[in-house]
């Protein structure tokens, strides 16, 4: 049974977020607003620390920030991808959850704000992606060190990286954490129209301005934007979690077959009666303070295998 606390979050989510996020169309603004509604709907925590950086490689650098709680335990990094369809969030809106993840995983963790659409369409977000990884790797964190983690948009860019990781012959990622992902830009699943009611957060229309933004002419199918067709043999263990009702729903479940195909672990949590990326709401209902719990416990579970 939804908690009461759960059930005022879904309220605020679907009577003002998304609302909100519908009717601002000038991508600039939406930035600003969320931001803004960042200091008041998510919770910063007293020793939550955060210290902006650029992170370069090969005469390339992303701007990014550190977001720590506490003191880290582990010699390991989660390089956490922000949501917000690729057009919108940031450090602004989603260092907390950043940093809350880095103090349950006994890590770091560094948001890299990566280039947003539509005056940056796609590749220029996976290029940013692309060169903060490699400048963790040239700070001397092993590929087994790091975590790659995202939200939304931000996770299916995720895949996106580890698709780009993979094909490079780089070192490969601990594992991946994926909240939320929106990882098919062809809208095949069923779930997003069956589920267009019961989506407390995002509106179609939003979506779809959103993906003919960032891809500006370019093929929704690419695995690069759509990972759900790309090849993950290979690649390290996932964690998947999804709103029950959410449009995504589908996008979840299809990318979470295509790494079992690919003879991938995966894990898919599909919590019913919560909003699109509700981790971000820890400290406010149990439902979100699980969720942190859950990634908690797979990412120490990664780091405790004999070859950590």
């Amino acid at each position: 049974m939804v908690s009461f606390a759960q059930r005022m979050i879904n309220a605020r989510v679907r009577y003002l977020e998304k609302p909100l996020i519908a009717c601002v169309t000038h991508q600039p603004s939406l930035r600003w607003v969320s931001g803004i509604y960042a200091r008041f709907a998510y919770k910063t925590q007293s020793d939550m620390q955060f210290t902006r950086t650029r992170l370069g490689h090969g005469g390339l650098s992303v701007p990014a920030v550190w977001c720590d709680q506490g003191t880290p335990h582990r010699n390991g990094v989660i390089l956490y991808l922000h949501g917000g369809a690729y057009t919108v969030g940031g450090a602004a809106s989603h260092k907390q959850l950043a940093a809350r993840l880095a103090g349950v995983c006994g890590l770091r963790a560094v948001l890299p704000e990566y280039r947003l659409a539509p005056e940056y369409p796609f590749p220029a977000g996976l290029d940013d992606a692309f060169t903060a990884y490699h400048a963790l790797l040239a700070k001397g964190y092993e590929g087994g060190h790091i975590v790659l983690a995202g939200d939304s948009a931000g996770a299916g860019l995720a895949y996106a990286l580890l698709l780009r990781i993979l094909g490079g012959d780089l070192p490969k990622p601990r594992c991946v954490i994926a909240i939320s992902p929106w990882a098919d830009m062809q809208f095949t699943s069923p779930t997003f129209q069956d589920n267009k009611r019961a989506e407390m957060m995002l509106p179609h229309s939003w979506l779809k301005r959103a993906r003919r933004m960032y891809l500006a002419g370019d093929d929704p199918a690419s695995p690069f934007v759509s990972p759900i067709n790309g090849d993950f043999t290979g690649a390290p263990p996932s964690l998947i979690l999804i709103g029950g009702e959410e449009v995504l729903l589908g996008d979840a479940h299809k990318m979470a077959a295509r790494l079992e195909q690919d003879g991938v672990e995966v894990a898919l949590i599909v919590q019913p009666d919560v909003p699109h990326i509700w981790p971000m709401h820890f400290g406010q209902s149990a439902e979100s303070d699980r969720a942190i719990d859950d990634i908690a416990r797979f990412t120490r579970s990664q780091f405790n295998t004999p070859s950590a």
